[in-house]
């Protein structure tokens, strides 16, 4: 019988976040990972705990951007370039 690994706390993500802004320092996915052991991975994807960071980011003052995901435009007015011409592969391939 092997034994699951913990499920990450909230509660060690919350003192993690207390004891950066008590230090001076920034309260970052990085630094609290570090501090944790929980993988930046997790802390996004987890809303529990991105929660949490971006409670204490506000706690301490310090001006971070959102971190809520937003999908890229793919619209042709924002980009920055054209995209390059079909190679002659492609086009064979496509007209099959």
């Amino acid at each position: 019988m092997s034994a699951q690994p913990a499920s990450p706390s909230p509660a060690a993500v919350r003192d993690a976040c207390s004891e950066l802004i008590s230090a001076g320092k920034a309260v970052t996915f990085s630094a609290v990972a570090r501090q944790t052991a929980i993988s930046r991975t997790t802390l996004y994807r987890r809303h529990d705990l991105r929660d949490v960071i971006d409670q204490h980011r506000e706690q301490g003052g310090a001006s971070y951007p959102s971190t809520g995901w937003q999908p890229r435009s793919t619209s042709s007015a924002t980009r920055s370039k054209p995209l390059p011409p079909a190679s002659a592969a492609t086009k064979n391939r496509s007209a099959r």
